[in-house]
Order: structure tokens, then sequence, then C-alpha cells
């Protein structure tokens, strides 16, 4: 945790001087008294001015921010992160500059380990549980129509052939995409089988 101490004729300009030497709002942080203002002898000699302790309290979301770029650092990435609030809960994009498909890895593996991570920072520092969902260059939602023509695809197989089908393992987000696009299908219907991190999709006809 980050402190320092300031001081200033009165403990409230002591705090000001602290706040601007962190460059954030008095909301942001924890205040203790460490001395009083003393005006000293006849108003002159021996006058002391007031100090405080001022402890930055972490921002979950600027601290998962943070680790996310020391992440992409390691790397040799530099990236700029993009903040909004969703239905799913906090959504950070990632964009820059190099190749961020590192950052993604095969079929997003490597982008939904740095999710769990990212979600862990966060959720540290956050007195309620925080949800955050991670992309880079709109690898999801390019992903997500993917899987839907996939599905639509196998479906159609499933039809002509009459045998069931078995997608490859899939993370729990991938496997709802799935189920959500043929959850109304007339003639097929979804289920999930085995066990993380191996559990897979099943395409079956309807009975």
């Amino acid at each position: 945790m980050k402190k320092i101490i300031a001081s200033g004729k009165t403990v409230e300009d002591a705090v000001r001087n602290g706040l601007s030497q962190l460059q954030v709002t008095e909301d942001r942080v924890k205040q203790v008294v460490l001395e009083q203002p003393t005006k000293g002898f006849f108003g002159l000699f021996g006058a002391k001015e007031a100090k405080v302790e001022l402890e930055l309290i972490p921002d979950p979301m600027l601290e998962a921010e943070q680790f996310l770029r020391e992440v992409a650092g390691t790397m040799g990435l530099q990236v700029n992160i993009d903040r909004k609030q969703t239905r799913e809960g906090t959504h950070l994009s990632v964009t820059g500059s190099g190749d961020l498909g590192m950052l993604i890895g095969r079929r997003g593996q490597t982008l939904d380990a740095l999710q769990y991570l990212v979600n862990i920072v966060a959720n540290r520092y956050s007195d309620s549980h925080l949800r955050i969902v991670l992309d880079a260059e709109d690898f999801r939602e390019r992903r997500r129509k993917t899987l839907a023509d996939l599905s639509d695809r196998l479906a159609g197989r499933v039809i002509r052939t009459r045998k069931e089908v078995v997608l490859e393992p899939m993370s729990p987000h991938e496997r709802k995409v799935i189920h959500s696009q043929l959850q109304n299908h007339p003639k097929v219907k979804t289920f999930s089988k085995g066990d993380e991190p191996n559990r897979r999709v099943v395409i079956a006809l309807r009975q």
C-alpha cells in the first residue's frame, strides 16, 4: 500500500497537499493525523505544521488494468485498455501495437487464462464481487460468430445423417454460445457431457 506523509498549516491543508502529491480524490485515501499544528510562542517561535499520513486505497479496476499492462509488457507489447460496463460486468477491451494474438492464444485459451487472473487481482481489492470480461481485438465477438455459424452447420449435419455430433472441449462461455444458438431449433437439441476442462457440447436429434 502506498503511504505518504504530508504537512500543512492546518490538517485540512496537509490533506490537500497529500492528495495533490498522490493525484487522487479524498475518497481514495485513509487519513491518520500524526501531529496537530501548534502556533508556538507568541505565535512566532517553535510553530509546527500539521502532519498527516495518507494511505492510498487501491482501486480494484486500476489494479487489474495495471496487472494486465505488466503481463503484456513481459511479452513485449504496449497496450491500451478501454473499460465499459455491460450486463455481463466490466468489459476490458485491449488494443495496441504488436502481435496481440499472443494475448489471445489458441482459440482464446490465453485470453481466458488472463481473464481468470485479472478477476482474481480485482477481487483481491474489492469488498463486493466483481466480474470482468477481457477481450482483445474483438476476439470474443468474432469467436461468437464463428461458433454460431458452426452450430448451424453441425445442426444441418445431424439432421442429414441422423447421428449426433460431439464437439471439441470448450470453455463454459463458448458452450453457452452453442446452446443459445440452437436452444429454439425445431429439430435438434444440445447438452453437455464430461468434466472440466474436457467438457463438450453434444448436438443430437430431438426425439
